[in-house]
């Protein structure tokens, strides 16, 4: 009995609680906004202007003629802002000042026009206390004449008070924000500082906007104006530029996307830097700057140009300093691209002067668009330098030159065969620098016909005249203790004849050479363990060569020598040598050969009769 009066007692409906509500400690959310969701405490002023602008667009939106101004004042510590906007009753301060993440572009009304507000978020003058103690605002409501003014004072504790004004206080439509800088912050509130973000954050606002007597704003923007000529015009962006970003562009692009609400313009870097390098464009939201360091506005390639832009259609990130990845984003990155990738075209058919300066600082990014974008790799064929055994040369003037275009995809193959390639009359490029060997390998997608062929060591030793088998023979010795004396480093030895005649001796390898070679490498300095996983790693990889020279004078010298020791020495010379000819790194091993080789040079020389043949 008991258990079934204790089961039904489990069962039965509990009670419905009360819910509890959230509390906010204010100074610990001033504390996380500073330090974690601002990059900087000057963005209280950019949520000052934010907000005086969206109260003046909520009044034009039923009143189309109201005034537009926001009026600054700053002196003491304390900054005073003042609007013509819509203003607030004392049910709106209630309902939106005190409660923190509600936006006043909710309201009632103007849900429908939201698209013409630069605040999203509602954090609104939350943010003023990264740099204030107490915010007291007077405002006025203009869509209910008859509610009398109100006053709001906020502290950083938490703390607020809201009290009814005479009309005489404040008499007009409108808001006054006052603040009182907090320890430590006042320098922030100085009229210089309050200047200056007010310039930097509101020169393009529509409405008029100033500082004491100065004006923020300078409309139009410099991109939208009208000058006496394109000289004039050039003239004054490029001074614009080197306002903004500090240098003098070595050219000017327009940038237009009348679909995405973007105009702007971007100005090309006067000297090279580093695809990885992350560029800062600034873009302004509705007049408003979003950001100085907009990293993903346009595609990776255009790392040569630097933006500036005013958008009405990107979204901003919760703190309003950068802008969030989404479609539109996307889309506008692709537009943008596609207006560069326009004015690039342009200089190619109609100013080649111009399209040469820009590409012997620059031909890095261009290649960087070549690789994916066919069309823009044809119309750069005749203009893209490459370093090849012709010279410097576009990949249009070298296939029109050579019926097989074959190239290296290191820089050392390169420095390896460019100099004996060219004198068998093979023509090379050099595929080692960043895109190039992809440009090379898309040559033929662009210009049918053309045959690419990737020129390795075995290809190179095929190019070079074999010596009579009965000299060869002759020489077998000679060949036999040269091949003992390099074979520890991983090199064989094959006699050949080729041009030039001043190249005695020529080192060639490949890269399943090079990794062998470094397999075995490790696999010596390895213990017991290791060493044996390395070893059955074993490969059938070609070795390295010296190649060398029959036509060459000194190696006909040296071939008639019979002092194995003295033979190895030579050989480890030549070796040693070879590499030097091709820039090649030196291993440890290879510098001791190189030592051991001189100075047992310097003894024969000193001692020529030991070594007599």
């Amino acid at each position: 009995m008991m258990d079934s009066e204790t089961s039904q007692a489990s069962q039965a409906p509990r009670s419905p609680q009360s819910p509890h509500t959230f509390q906010v400690d204010l100074r610990g959310l001033v504390d996380l906004l500073s330090h974690h969701l601002y990059s900087s405490p000057k963005v209280y002023l950019r949520e000052l202007l934010q907000n005086a602008v969206d109260a003046i667009t909520a009044r034009r939106a039923t009143e189309p003629d109201a005034p537009a101004r926001v009026r600054l004042s700053a002196q003491g510590g304390t900054l005073r802002v003042e609007d013509t906007g819509v203003g607030l009753t004392e049910a709106d301060v209630h309902s939106l000042l005190a409660t923190i993440g509600r936006s006043s572009k909710r309201a009632e009304g103007l849900q429908e026009a939201r698209s013409d507000f630069l605040g999203q978020f509602g954090i609104g003058l939350l943010a003023c206390f990264v740099v204030a103690e107490r915010i007291r605002v007077v405002s006025r409501s203009a869509r209910t004449p008859g509610a009398p003014p109100v006053e709001w004072t906020a502290r950083d504790d938490g703390s607020y008070t809201v009290r009814t004004l005479r009309d005489a206080e404040r008499p007009e439509p409108g808001t006054t924000v006052h603040l009182v800088a907090r320890a430590g912050a006042a320098e922030w509130l100085t009229p210089e500082r309050v200047a200056a973000l007010a310039r930097d954050f509101g020169s393009l606002l529509p409405y008029d906007v100033r500082v004491g007597d100065e004006a923020v704003t300078d409309l139009p923007a410099p991109w939208d104006r009208s000058y006496p000529s394109p000289a004039t015009r050039r003239v004054a962006l490029a001074r614009h530029c080197h306002d903004l970003f500090g240098f003098t562009p070595l050219d000017t692009i327009d940038l237009a996307v009348p679909l995405a609400g973007i105009r702007g313009v971007a100005y090309v870097l006067p000297s090279a830097v580093s695809p990885a390098q992350r560029a800062g464009h600034r873009v302004h939201l509705k007049g408003m700057l979003l950001t100085e360091r907009a990293e993903q506005l346009l595609p990776d390639w255009a790392f040569f140009v630097r933006c500036v832009l005013d958008t009405d259609s990107l979204r901003p990130t919760a703190s309003r300093e950068s802008l969030y990845e989404d479609e539109t984003l996307a889309a506008v990155r692709e537009a943008l691209g596609e207006r560069i990738r326009a004015w690039l075209t342009g200089l190619a058919a109609g100013d080649p002067e111009r399209l040469a300066a820009f590409l012997s600082v620059h031909h890095l990014g261009v290649k960087s668009l070549a690789r994916h974008d066919h069309e823009m790799l044809r119309t750069m064929l005749p203009w893209l330098p490459f370093e090849t055994t012709d010279g410097r040369l576009s990949l249009e003037e070298f296939a029109q030159r050579h019926p097989v275009v074959h190239f290296t995809r290191t820089v050392e193959e390169y420095r390896q065969v460019a100099q004996i390639a060219s004198a068998q009359g093979i023509g090379v490029i050099n595929g080692g620098y960043t895109y190039d060997s992809e440009l090379v390998e898309a040559l033929p997608s662009v210009r049918p016909g053309t045959v690419v062929a990737e020129l390795d060591a075995d290809t190179v030793t095929a190019h070079l005249d074999a010596v009579d088998p009965a000299e060869e023979l002759a020489l077998s010795g000679f060949l036999a203790a040269a091949r003992a004396r390099l074979d520890p480093l991983g090199c064989d030895v094959v006699l050949r004849a080729f041009h030039p005649l001043s190249v005695p001796a020529l080192h060639l390898d490949d890269r399943d050479a090079r990794h062998e070679q470094a397999r075995a490498d490790a696999e010596a300095q390895a213990d017991d363990l290791w060493a044996g996983i390395l070893g059955s790693l074993r490969g059938s990889a070609p070795r390295a060569r010296l190649v060398l020279n029959h036509l060459n004078p000194l190696i006909r010298k040296i071939s008639a020598l019979h002092d194995p020791e003295l033979i190895g020495t030579a050989a480890e010379s030549l070796y040693g040598q070879a590499l030097l000819m091709a820039q090649r790194p030196l291993r440890p091993a290879d510098s001791a050969l190189l030592n051991r080789a001189f100075i047992g040079l310097l003894e024969w020389a000193t001692h020529p009769e030991d070594g007599q043949a």
